[in-house]
């Protein structure tokens, strides 16, 4: 196939030095690492036809389903019209990509009728299809290196019918993508905290901006880095999306915090203005940002595996179903979102205000974004009884518990597990919960403490958790050492996933118990949080007396004064919002 007969939609004159075709091409790798070095590295991208031959043998080695769409599908269903010009009037987008425009990526005017025809026998041919609104900014990158519309539909077809375990190319439910939207929203509080505070500070509702996290990366960037994107993308899958749109984020926090924007603390505006500022921003990202600098900002993000991915978006997917969100619905019966649920109308709090409430709930796992503050244990009503504390709490999974001082301190935690799993441990003093509890502070600014592994991976590779009897040997050095300090024995880690984190379980095993999973425990005569080398949060059987200090789990300063007095303690649940 002759190198001019890929370019056949491109319009030469945009592209500029992307225009430069080097001499000659080699046959595309076959080797996987090789391939995925020269996708990073740019290697394809100044010779066009070098590009549409890995793309097309990439492409093809994607395992399918046994009946997959091929070139003579898409000659057969358009007859006489298929390679004729176009016309996308001729060819309305279906309903599931959900209004979003072909983007001219630097095609022909006349081209984009080609991707309105494609997608259009696409959607004859996937019936399944209910929501996808990446597939026009997909289709027409990949028409850029097909030599016809019928290669185009195939490659399209392929990315579609994709069904190796474990890797999906395109979210096509409704359900997939807007779980791949929470997800975002999981990762950019752990990897981008910075970038996330921004936005919960500028938008009043931060789970709505991030919906857009895939059409910043497939829609809104340039040409020249949205094609390399497709390199890597192609290369490695799904997850490369998740890190550049993590990179644009970071790179949007760079450029406000550059423009003392932060400085300012600027008043929460609507939503639909931080998105279109981020939207801005993506598509005139080129003149600060290479597309170097974009991958190398990607991938210099110490993530997670394919596998952490697919588990955390399957639980997302889970607790989606569990609310009956499985369909878009109309925006007549737009969903609450959590910052409908937390109102000021309805939320009543004497230690926290409905603003900072909010902020506490931007920190929460995406897959509660739905739920609503449940308010369910108060030492105003409910007095100063740890029994009574318990008998309020158990069967509540997770809790928030805020904690004010008499010198008018704010702290609390975010605590993932029931507390009735302490029983457990019968009356002997042990540790449960998992790596999604976090400790933080209100005052003189707020701050959270994640648990040391988040930030540390190194450290789930460190010395396995010791025996039971191991454990009580700690526990008698550590009642002779330090007979006022309390500082639990270890706890052997749960086997049974369904008990730990969705996001962190595959670490969990491998950590090193003793010091860095002490989360959460509680007897009849105090109850802890965070342990290791000191605890974050003690408290006493009278819920009157408390101490706070570092600890090793969360690696956090003290909360507040370091021996303080309980003017007030709440404890809040999340009650589903789709029920009320």
């Amino acid at each position: 196939m002759a190198e001019e007969d890929f370019g056949r939609f491109v319009d030469w004159s945009q592209l500029g030095d992307l225009a430069k075709t080097a001499t000659g091409s080699s046959v595309p790798s076959k080797d996987v690492k090789e391939l995925k070095q020269q996708a990073r590295t740019g290697q394809w991208e100044k010779n066009h036809a070098l590009r549409a031959q890995v793309y097309r043998h990439l492409i093809r080695s994607l395992p399918c389903r046994t009946v997959t769409p091929d070139a003579e599908v898409y000659r057969d269903a358009m007859g006489a019209s298929g390679g004729r010009k176009q016309n996308p009037a001729s060819h309305p987008l279906p309903e599931f990509v959900d209004g979003m425009s072909v983007p001219q990526y630097c095609l022909k005017a006349e081209s984009l009728g080609s991707v309105h025809a494609v997608i259009s026998c696409v959607a004859s041919q996937f019936p399944d299809i209910s929501y996808c609104p990446a597939l026009p900014a997909v289709t027409a990158l990949l028409l850029h290196w097909s030599c016809d519309e019928a290669h185009c539909f195939e490659s399209v077809s392929r990315m579609l019918a994709c069904n190796q375990p474990g890797r999906h190319m395109l979210d096509q439910t409704f359900l997939a993508f807007q779980s791949a939207c929470m997800t975002f929203g999981d990762l950019a509080n752990k990897y981008c905290p910075s970038a996330h505070k921004l936005i919960v500070a500028t938008a009043t509702d931060a789970r709505d901006v991030y919906s857009d996290w895939q059409r910043w990366v497939l829609g809104d960037l340039p040409f020249g880095h949205v094609a390399r994107v497709m390199d890597v993308f192609l290369v490695e899958g799904y997850k490369v999306l998740y890190r550049v749109a993590l990179a644009i984020l970071k790179f949007y926090r760079k450029q406000k915090a550059a423009a003392g924007a932060q400085a300012s603390k600027p008043a929460q505006q609507d939503s639909a203005g931080v998105r279109a500022d981020i939207q801005a921003f993506v598509k005139g990202i080129g003149s600060s940002v290479t597309p170097e600098k974009l991958l190398e900002k990607a991938f210099s993000i110490r993530l997670f595996s394919r596998k952490e991915i697919n588990l955390l978006q399957l639980t997302n997917e889970k607790s989606l179903q569990q609310k009956g969100i499985t369909v878009k619905q109309k925006s007549s019966v737009k969903r609450r979102n959590v910052q409908l649920a937390v109102s000021a109308e309805t939320f009543n709090s004497e230690i926290v205000s409905a603003k900072e409430i909010r902020d506490i709930w931007a920190w929460i796992p995406e897959r509660f974004a739905l739920c609503q503050p449940q308010l369910l244990f108060t030492t105003s009503t409910h007095g100063c009884s740890l029994n009574r504390f318990y008998s309020h709490c158990e069967g509540y999974e997770p809790t928030l518990m805020l904690i004010k001082t008499t010198e008018g301190e704010v702290c609390g935690a975010f605590l993932s597990t029931d507390w009735e799993e302490r029983k457990r441990g019968g009356n002997k003093l042990s540790f449960f919960g998992t790596g999604e509890c976090f400790i933080f502070k209100m005052k003189p600014e707020m701050e959270r403490f994640e648990w040391v592994v988040i930030k540390h991976p190194e450290l789930a590779n460190a010395g396995q958790g010791s025996s039971d009897e191991q454990a009580e040997d700690d526990q008698q050095a550590n009642s002779d050492t330090h007979p006022n300090t309390h500082t639990l024995p270890t706890e052997k880690p749960a086997t049974d996933p369904s008990h730990l984190s969705p996001f962190l379980s595959a670490r969990h095993f491998n950590l090193n118990s003793r010091n860095t999973s002490m989360f959460m425990a509680g007897n009849v005569d105090s109850i802890i949080i965070g342990g290791g080398i000191g605890n974050a949060l003690y408290i006493d059987s009278e819920l009157n007396h408390g101490r706070t200090g570092h600890c090793t789990t969360f690696d956090n300063p003290p909360l507040c004064s370091e021996n303080f007095q309980i003017a007030l303690l709440e404890v809040w649940g999340f009650q589903d919002a789709m029920t009320t």
